[in-house]
């Protein structure tokens, strides 16, 4: 869950006059923006922060409680902005980061001396790993995450989308056949990644298909799917990044592209809670967040 900063001020002075249109428009909000902004934080937290009536609001129990919390918070952000106000050189230390394998591979690695020339007083610790590292436990600053994230305390931004395909090679369709339906790859060998022997595809109407699907081979490495896929082993779902040049060689065949696998998968960036963002991390973060979306488009832009 990723607040909205404003929201979280506009609350604070609807707590401090009792009153929703006062306070939005210390903000510039129309008292019918204001209303909706304080609803949607309380959507975000999934508790109802206000008592409301024809002449004023207070504060739920809930309300109460959030609004010491949110002090803290808008307290740490002004500390984090007056630390991060300064020069470049003060961006030094150790840097501890992780990523996917493949994901870091193609869009991190290339980067890295740039970055470390741009820095120089940074050593970074890059740990490569499909496996889903607990950066509170193992101390990592960032991790660069692929698809749904768990419900957690950790602090989540999103970099980018990304658009996954079912893909198989020209020599494996000719021997097995093309599906035609989402029900057909059941009678297919499917490449499973992570033991994730659920599949789920989004149709045109809006409806989603659930398959059990299977097939002669389970891996935790996304390069192995590809791979295997390209050998003809069976049909594969990967990222777009990840087999766009595969796709664009003739290599792979898109498969029942007409299905959108479900849900949506997006690039995060991921933290840990804490009181403030090292100057190191928002510059890797800031660093790599261009450069990220760049890689896509070079590596798939042209064939959505």
């Amino acid at each position: 869950m990723e607040l909205d900063l404003k929201n979280l001020q506009l609350f604070m002075r609807v707590a401090a006059l009792g009153a929703i249109g006062r306070a939005g428009a210390e903000f510039g909000f129309s008292p019918t923006n204001a209303s909706l902004r304080i609803k949607a934080l309380e959507d975000d937290l999934g508790v109802k922060l206000l008592n409301r009536s024809t002449r004023a609001v207070s504060l739920t129990a809930d309300g109460a409680l959030f609004l010491a919390h949110a002090k803290r918070i808008h307290e740490d952000v002004e500390d984090a902005r007056a630390m991060l106000s300064r020069r470049a050189s003060s961006v030094s230390g150790r840097l501890r980061v992780t990523a996917s394998a493949s994901f870091g591979r193609s869009h991190i690695v290339p980067f890295v001396p740039q970055f470390l020339e741009l820095y120089p007083e940074v050593e970074l610790d890059l740990h490569l790993s499909d496996e889903v590292i607990d950066l509170i436990e193992e101390g990592y600053d960032l991790a660069f995450r692929l698809g749904e994230l768990a419900p957690s305390s950790l602090l989540a931004q999103k970099l980018d989308d990304n658009p996954r395909l079912l893909v198989a090679s020209p020599d494996y369709l000719a021997r097995r056949g093309v599906p035609q339906t989402p029900q057909d790859l059941l009678g297919h060998a499917c490449l499973s990644f992570r033991d994730r022997d659920l599949w789920r595809l989004l149709d045109s109407k809006g409806e989603v298909h659930d398959l059990r699907i299977s097939g002669p081979v389970a891996v935790s490495l996304g390069d192995a799917v590809v791979d295997w896929a390209v050998a003809g082993l069976g049909i594969g779902m990967s990222s777009m990044w990840h087999m766009g040049d595969m796709i664009r060689a003739g290599k792979l065949v898109p498969v029942l592209p007409e299905y959108q696998p479900w849900p949506i998968t997006k690039i995060w960036a991921v933290r840990p809670p804490g009181r403030v963002m090292h100057a190191r991390v928002k510059a890797f973060l800031d660093f790599m967040r261009d450069r990220i979306i760049a890689t896509n488009q070079a590596l798939y832009g042209d064939l959505l």
